[in-house]
Formats: C-alpha cells, sequence, structure tokens
C-alpha cells in the first residue's frame, strides 16, 4: 500500500511540475498577458495546492519505503529528492509567487522575463531529478514486480 501512495504522489508532483513548466513556456511563446497571467494564477492556486502535498507524500513515504536500506541507487534517490526539494522551496515557490504578483499586475518587464527563465531553468532541473528517480523506482521494484 505504501509503495502505491508513494507511486500515485510522486507521478501527480511529477504531472503538476511538467505541466506547469510546459503551460508556461508555451505561454511565454504564443501567449498574451491575459493568458500568462491566468497561467501564473493557476500555478499559484490550485496548482501549488495539489504539488506541495504530492511532494511532501513523495519524501514521506520514500523514506518509509528505504528506511534500513542504504544501497548505492537509494542514496542517490535520496540525495535527488533533496535537491529537486530544495529547488523547489528556494527557487521555484518563491518564483511562482513573485511571477504571478507581477502577472496580474500587469509588470511584465525585464526582471519578470528574467525570473521566468530562472523558473523555467529550475522547473527543467526538478522534472530530470524526478524521472531520473523515477527510473531508479523502477530498477527498484523490478524484482517485486518480476515474482509477484
Amino acid at each position: 500500500m505504501k509503495t502505491k501512495i508513494h507511486l500515485i504522489a510522486a507521478i501527480t508532483a511529477t504531472l503538476c511540475i511538467a505541466t506547469f513548466f510546459s503551460f508556461s513556456l508555451l505561454g511565454e511563446l504564443f501567449g498574451t498577458h491575459t493568458f500568462i497571467a491566468q497561467i501564473k494564477s493557476n500555478i499559484v492556486f490550485p496548482g501549488l495546492f495539489i504539488l506541495i502535498p504530492a511532494m511532501a507524500i513523495t519524501g514521506i513515504t520514500g523514506k518509509v519505503l528505504t528506511k534500513g536500506n542504504r544501497s548505492k541507487l537509494i542514496r542517490q534517490k535520496l540525495l535527488r529528492t533533496k535537491l529537486a526539494a530544495a529547488n523547489g522551496a528556494f527557487i521555484l515557490l518563491p518564483a511562482a509567487i513573485v511571477l504571478n504578483n507581477w502577472a496580474q499586475a500587469g509588470q511584465f518587464e525585464l526582471s519578470f522575463y528574467l525570473l521566468q527563465g530562472v523558473e523555467l531553468i529550475a522547473g527543467a532541473m526538478n522534472l530530470y531529478l524526478l524521472m531520473k528517480n523515477a527510473t531508479s523506482g523502477r530498477r527498484l521494484t523490478a524484482n517485486k514486480r518480476r515474482y509477484a
């Protein structure tokens, strides 16, 4: 059951980040300021209220599932999880809030686009880290699936 909760939370978190990234990029490339403001608003609410619990549940269940197991694969997974969490807490979350505030105020200036670039790079990094963790997770559960 813990494995299924972990899987659902991890998929939810990854899909949220992929959606935020894709819509932000599409908005910047093809959207109007109104469309970009709507995207930024939706990322903050309800987006973050889905993403943050999903990330927390993924981290907690991951720790529970790997308790006592310190294989190289587990250590790498835990490190990537910590990096993604730090990236989210210190770059992505503040950037999402600031970009939303600026977009709602119609402040599409150089600072908006620079921060948007930082957010896209950080988002791509988190997607990469989560996808690497998904690959590692599949490797870790391969034996269980084979003998089930």
